[in-house]
Parts: C-alpha cells; structure tokens; sequence
C-alpha cells in the first residue's frame, strides 16, 4: 500500500532539557535517532507527503487553525484514494479480481470521508457569524433591515 504512518514524537528541548513533543509527525523510521513516537498520534497518510527523511509535509502545524488541519486531512484522503485507483488500474481484472475490488472499495470510503470533511467546513463557512446574526437582530428591534431598505 502507499500509505505511511506517522506520528509526533518527543524530543528533549535544547534550553530546558525537558520532553516536549515534536511540531511534525515523521515515520518511525525518520523518527529512531531523534525520540520517542507518541503512539496515540498516530495517522495514515500517502507516501506522496513525506519528504526524502520520512517527516510529513504540506500540512499545518499542530494548534494552527482547525479549519487548515480539516483541508490537509481532506487532501490527505483524496490523494489516498487517487494512490489505490492507480494501483487497481495496474492490476488485471481475471487475476487479481479480489484485490482490485477491494482497492475501488477503499478509495470510494476515502474520498467519502474527504467529501464529508469538505461539506462540513463549507457549511461551516457558510452560517453567519455571531456578529453578523447580532447585527440584523438590532435592525430587525429597530425596525430597520439590512436587506430590506426603504426606497
């Protein structure tokens, strides 16, 4: 399979001496000579998203905002999905039936999971905000609107 694990790691910080963990997942290979993985962080991704040392590119930092954590996961899954289409497509259809039935399966469910994703964060960005809602809320007290105005 194309698909890579990785996961944060802890790492000793050069000034306090203390544990910390990592900003970037990286495979447990990458991961050997610099700490210990943080098992629990786990997360499949393509091979396509690692750079030459096995750490995880193209994605954004942990505590960064939640929305571009949910679009690198989405790419994430679409780029899965693409990687078991490709192998499916190699394979022939009298030998490896099985195989070749259940990768379709599997990158179906992923891009599933991606069109999930992307419809929530659309819906998201799409509902008013507080401020927005606040703001017609008084016009709408005052008897005045923002859509509505008299001519």
């Amino acid at each position: 399979m194309p698909d890579a694990f990785v996961y944060y790691f802890l790492i000793r910080d050069r000034s306090s001496g203390t544990l910390i963990s990592s900003k970037r997942r990286a495979t447990l290979e990458a991961i050997q000579s610099k700490g210990e993985p943080l098992w629990e962080s786990r997360m499949a991704v393509d091979e396509s998203e690692l750079d030459a040392a096995g750490f995880l590119v193209s994605r954004a930092e942990s505590g960064s905002d939640p929305a571009d954590e949910v679009w690198g996961d989405i790419r994430s899954l679409r780029l899965r999905a693409d990687s078991r289409d490709r192998q499916a497509k190699q394979l022939s259809e009298t030998t490896h039936r099985e195989q070749k039935l259940t990768l379709c399966a599997e990158s179906r469910e992923l891009r599933n999971r991606a069109d999930r994703l992307q419809q929530l964060i659309c819906a998201k960005s799409k509902r008013p905000s507080a401020p927005a809602v606040q703001k017609l809320a008084r016009a709408a007290e005052m008897g005045k609107s923002e859509f509505f105005k008299p001519e």
